[in-house]
């Protein structure tokens, strides 16, 4: 890749941070959109944290600088704009602005918004996201409709940490004797020594990440048509169906789906809503450049509603 030099980008370029429960992710582009370089970090959900976030944002961004052949100190030459988990709770983003930053400017807004963003280009449609938490947001004739996303403790339904708790709930029920044990109840208690006590143990401490990590166990066991493992799926497949119907009602005339299990869970959609899907423009760090475009030199702290 041949990098332009630094002298020749500082009045144009951007960073679009797309900012997740699991991971952060960064992509950097001149003026002209060419690319110049990407990075990741670690959890960036801005209910966490507020200096955790910050070290997972600056780490991506860094990444991406080193594969620019940038400085650390080119830093306040970029315009940095984020989509991030948890940026619908007004309280989280100002604790995070509270901290100084090394950017030109930063943007924040959802991260449902910069998916939207990057799908649609800034025209009518819907997003569902479906990774560690989940989200259905779209925009109809320029009003914002948010459904669901209302965090892990109350909502996230379909997402990954959903179906990693349920897991869990399910696998003590078949310790009970409430439920038939399977191979997948089998597999997550010995991975506890065969403790149900070391569970609860766990969850004392555990984040919608560490339940997350139990997705992928949960979707393998379902296409081995363990009976758990299909019931766990149909049910994150019915719940994500309920977030992509109520949009569709809304008006959005088409739908996207984004996260790491948008795609293993679409197969178990019915197939009218998977006609509804069509494939986004671009992804939540184009989108997240663009609003730093938008909104640069300030600070978005839409509420969410």
């Amino acid at each position: 890749m041949n990098h332009p030099s630094p002298m020749k980008m500082t009045n144009s370029l951007y960073l679009g941070i797309d900012g997740g429960g699991t991971k952060c992710r960064a992509r950097l582009r001149d003026g002209d959109g060419n690319l110049l370089g990407e990075g990741a970090g670690g959890p960036s959900n801005i209910r966490l944290d507020p200096n955790l976030v910050w070290e997972s944002i600056l780490t991506a961004a860094q990444a991406a600088m080193d594969t620019a052949g940038l400085a650390e100190s080119d830093m306040r030459a970029i315009h940095a704009g984020m989509g991030a988990a948890g940026a619908g709770q007004s309280s989280a983003v100002e604790r995070l602005m509270s901290r100084p930053h090394p950017f030109a400017s930063f943007s924040m807004d959802t991260d449902a918004h910069v998916a939207w963003l990057g799908a649609f280009g800034g025209h009518d449609g819907a997003i569902l996201i479906v990774g560690t938490g989940s989200c259905g947001y779209g925009v109809i004739g320029g009003e914002r409709r948010y459904v669901g996303g209302w965090g892990y403790e109350i909502s996230d339904e379909g997402s990954g940490a959903a179906i990693g708790r349920e897991a869990l709930r399910r696998t003590i029920w078949a310790y009970d004797g409430r439920c038939p044990s399977t191979a997948l109840s089998e597999a997550i208690l010995k991975g506890f020594d065969d403790s149900p006590e070391a569970i609860v143990d766990w969850v004392g401490k555990a984040r919608p990440a560490d339940y997350a990590r139990y997705a992928p166990l949960v979707l393998d066991h379902a296409l081995r048509r363990d009976p758990l493992g299909i019931a766990l799926i149909e049910e994150a497949a019915g719940q994500m169906s309920q977030i992509a119907t109520r949009l569709l009602d809304l008006g959005a005339p088409a739908l996207c789906l984004f996260g790491g299990l948008a795609e293993p869970l679409r197969a178990w959609l019915s197939p009218p809503l998977q006609q509804s899907i069509v494939q986004p423009q671009a992804d939540a760090m184009d989108g997240a450049i663009l609003l730093t475009q938008q909104m640069k030199g300030q600070t978005s702290l839409r509420r969410r509603r």
